[in-house]
């Protein structure tokens, strides 16, 4: 049964000047959270330093914004390769989560993947991180696992692109259909 997107608040892509956004969620996230968004220990200079480098080169950075400005839940769109498939990667701060906003963000990160003609993506959690691969494998994904890491490789369809982008006075928002 699908989950009622009920949160109040607001999925857009960020841009360079919403960086300091996107670097206080991923610093607001527990212990845990930060565990399973990086695959291991993550201090705060390396936080620091990741954020900085969505912002800096042709990553795409979609966020869940709640009322008062603040990102609560993200996911980037990391451009393929050499090769490589185009990598994925979501963080929603615990008191937001089983509310939707992991999918919202989902569909927003494929709309984008399906807009930019990326053939597969590519999503890597910790063996642990059970909700991921769940929201994962809700879209599509397929997992092999080792050494204690778990890659998923989601297809992408020939299907037309969900959702293009839109300028606001705010940034660019991508507008989503479901």
């Amino acid at each position: 049964m699908a989950r009622a997107f009920n949160a109040l608040g607001t999925i857009r892509e960020l841009t360079g000047s919403d960086a300091a956004l996107h670097r206080e969620h991923l610093l607001r996230l527990d212990p845990q959270g930060r565990r399973e968004r990086f695959n291991g220990v993550a201090d705060d200079r390396f936080v620091t330093a990741y954020s900085a480098r969505c912002f800096a080169g042709r990553t795409r950075v979609f966020a869940w914004v709640d009322l008062g400005g603040a990102v609560r839940g993200s996911a980037e769109l990391h451009p393929p390769t050499a090769g490589e498939p185009a990598d994925i990667a979501f963080s929603v701060e615990p008191e937001f989560r089983n509310q939707g906003i992991g999918s919202r963000l989902f569909e927003a990160v494929m709309a984008a993947a399906r807009y930019s003609r990326f053939p597969e993506l590519r999503i890597t959690s910790t063996a642990g991180n059970r909700a991921m691969r769940a929201l994962a494998r809700k879209f599509g994904a397929r997992f092999t696992a080792e050494a204690g890491e778990v890659t998923g490789l989601i297809p992408m369809t020939s299907e037309p692109a969900l959702a293009e982008p839109r300028q606001h006075a705010s940034g660019t928002t991508l507008v989503v259909a479901v």
